[in-house]
């Protein structure tokens, strides 16, 4: 990946809690836990994952940049989003939190020495998983989540 591919990513890394926030705005706490198109999740239950997702993916981040080829552990999405404090209609909290998150995430990737960038994390279910990987898939983790609320909000 290029320095330049990289800053574009990282630059939609940092811009994620804003596009969410700005999806769910104008949404009543009915519209923010129904759920119109099941098995999928509500639109509140995106955003407490993608809080709880990005929380162990910066974990990761940062023992794969500290640590010789780490352990990555992985965790039960589904389970997570079944308890009570990933439905709730308040989002509040958690917006806040993904826009900490994400703005302390960004400027670690922002100056991230270059030899870092290589260094790796062994998932058992993903094997390798390098900064550029994990940069790039949860770039794209978080546009899937977008989509799947802006689904959810047509749908309703």
């Amino acid at each position: 990946m290029t320095a330049s591919e990289r800053q574009t990513l990282i630059e939609k890394i940092a811009q994620l809690p804003d596009q969410v926030a700005q999806l769910v705005a104008s949404l009543t706490p009915a519209q923010l836990v129904a759920r119109p198109l099941m098995p999928e999740w509500s639109v509140a239950q995106n955003v407490h994952h993608l809080v709880d997702s990005h929380i162990n993916s910066y974990v990761r981040c940062k023992l794969i940049a500290t640590e010789h080829r780490p352990p990555l552990k992985p965790y039960d999405q589904d389970a997570w989003a079944a308890f009570s404090d990933a439905s709730d209609a308040d989002i509040s909290g958690p917006l806040s939190l993904l826009r900490h998150l994400h703005q302390r995430w960004a400027y670690f990737f922002r100056t991230l020495p270059d030899d870092a960038w290589a260094r790796v994390g062994l998932h058992p279910d993903n094997g390798e998983m390098s900064l550029n990987r994990i940069l790039r898939g949860y770039v794209q983790h978080g546009e899937d989540h977008l989509a799947q609320m802006q689904r959810t909000i047509s749908a309703l």
